[in-house]
């Protein structure tokens, strides 16, 4: 019989899934691994499959929701019901190792608030991807290059409890608008791990050649620009340098 939850988690472990009955499984046993104070909740919405039966089976705490709920909004509903210090969020569909899970629980540990993974994405394409260039650019006009394009958009990652009560469970379910609070609020955050997403990640179907989620992640990554704009002004903090536009006229 498969192990349940721990009855005072110090790690939740958050998964929403869709459709994901060939690889629940496989993803709720390495997550308990990560620690032996460990939650594992999987958050089921729109499955058409035996995802909640299977991951019921494997002990885990289950919301089921019979409608889609929307992209990432999994995570927001997931964070809501953990009880943990530390809050890890990966997907139902993404085949990752207690091993590669376990430094990011280490980070928050350590006093970090957020850990990201350490995946910009492909970058060196002639022609980047919209969703990269996106990222890229969010980190530039929070003043943390040093990210490159490494945000909460990505799993795996993590939270502090502390990081949660300042953020709140609902802006999760925008990750670049969750990313970019975090930054602006002085929250310590850092890459944890480097976890390959791209490759591991199922192709989605495209239509028309454009990922149909692709504009979903770009329109987030402009609301959290905006977001910046309006706290820190026009310029996101940054000063005219050498200009000198009073002389223009």
């Amino acid at each position: 019989m498969s192990p349940g939850n721990h009855p005072e988690p110090y790690v939740s472990v958050i998964i929403p899934a869709m459709n994901e009955a060939g690889t629940i499984a496989g993803v709720i046993a390495e997550a308990r691994k990560v620690h032996p104070r460990c939650e594992v909740i999987v958050v089921v919405n729109g499955s058409t499959d035996k995802t909640a039966d299977i991951a019921t089976a494997m002990g885990a705490k289950v919301l089921l929701f019979r409608q889609a709920l929307g992209h990432d909004v999994g995570r927001s509903v997931g964070a809501e019901a953990a009880i943990g210090e530390i809050l890890l969020f990966t997907d139902g569909d993404l085949p990752v190792t207690a091993a590669q899970l376990r430094p990011f629980v280490a980070a928050i540990s350590s006093g970090a608030d957020v850990a990201l993974n350490d995946y910009s994405g492909p970058v060196r394409s002639a022609r980047p991807h919209p969703v990269v260039l996106s990222k890229h650019a969010l980190n530039l006009l929070l003043g943390r290059s040093d990210l490159k394009g490494c945000t909460l958009t990505a799993v795996p990652h993590a939270l502090s409890r502390g990081a949660l009560d300042v953020l709140g469970s609902s802006i999760l379910s925008k990750p670049p608008l969750a990313h970019a609070q975090a930054v602006m609020a002085g929250l310590q955050v850092q890459t944890a791990q480097h976890v390959p997403v791209g490759k591991l990640n199922a192709v989605r179907r495209k239509r028309r050649g454009i990922d149909p989620l692709q504009g979903i992640v770009v329109q987030d990554h402009l609301e959290a620009l905006a977001r910046v704009l309006e706290h820190r002004g026009p310029r996101a903090g940054f000063s005219d340098g050498t200009r000198r536009r009073e002389m223009v006229r």
